[in-house]
């Protein structure tokens, strides 16, 4: 071996660990029929696609133990894995459902707070509730106040307002408005189940995917005399129009 590639193979570091931050949907359930539980998710991913599709998952058990309602985490993993969702952890489980799921590659986790969501963000976890009877929830606006980081997702019930710049492959999405005060880069969906009125406001727009209610526009599909402007963008017509501000 030449000297150069020995000095190559000792000062090359060719990997690091760095810490991060990132959110992660919490399925937290309340009921161990899995019949229940498959109807009930269904209709959660289907309200949504776009936000489950592929999405990790950390799995709580804490309130079904609470309950002393036992379930099988190899059958919970295999149901939901069916529904194209990817379990990453499980958390609140007995000694006997850990070891189930270590023997399915998935982490345990001992704290509760696994989804290392930032408090400043003042950015809301994800949960699924999955109970025998159905919950309302409120549907506030919230309030991102820091960058959100490529690799983020980030799903509101109301309106979502961000006072900094979404970056390129993260992705936000609202069941109302979204307005962006900075730099939209990443994936933008407002109206995610339905509502046709909803729009979309951002300060500079470089986005990688716009949709309203479905309908929705790639960045190929941009007009450059849109790009880089304060926009809002609406339906009309089934159509994304996209209007300087």
């Amino acid at each position: 071996m030449s000297t150069d590639s020995q000095q190559h193979t000792h000062h090359s570091a060719a990997l690091e660990f760095k810490s991060s931050t990132f959110s992660v949907p919490v399925l937290v359930l309340a009921s161990n029929d899995r019949v229940i539980i498959e109807q009930q998710l269904q209709e959660k991913v289907q309200r949504a696609p776009e936000f489950f599709k592929n999405s990790p998952l950390v799995l709580d058990l804490q309130e079904l133990n609470k309950r002393e309602s036992d379930i099988n985490v190899s059958e919970l993993v295999h149901l939901i894995r069916k529904l194209e969702l990817l379990p990453i952890g499980l958390r609140g489980g007995t000694a006997e459902q850990n070891q189930q799921a270590l023997e399915l590659g998935i982490p345990v986790h001992s704290g509760h707070n696994v989804t290392a969501a930032s408090e400043t963000q003042k950015q809301p976890q994800a949960k699924i509730d999955v109970a025998p009877e159905p919950q309302v929830f409120a549907t506030a606006t919230t309030l991102i106040t820091l960058p959100v980081r490529s690799g983020q997702r980030i799903y509101a019930e109301g309106d979502l307002v961000i006072l900094a710049q979404v970056s390129a492959g993260a992705e936000i999405l609202a069941e109302g408005n979204i307005h962006v005060y900075g730099s939209l880069r990443g994936r933008a969906l407002a109206g995610v189940l339905g509502n046709t009125a909803a729009r979309i406001f951002c300060s500079d727009l470089q986005a990688e995917l716009i949709s309203i209610a479905g309908n929705y526009k790639v960045s190929e599909d941009l007009n450059g005399t849109v790009l880089n402007q304060p926009v809002q963008i609406y339906l009309q017509n089934h159509a994304l129009v996209i209007k300087d501000i």
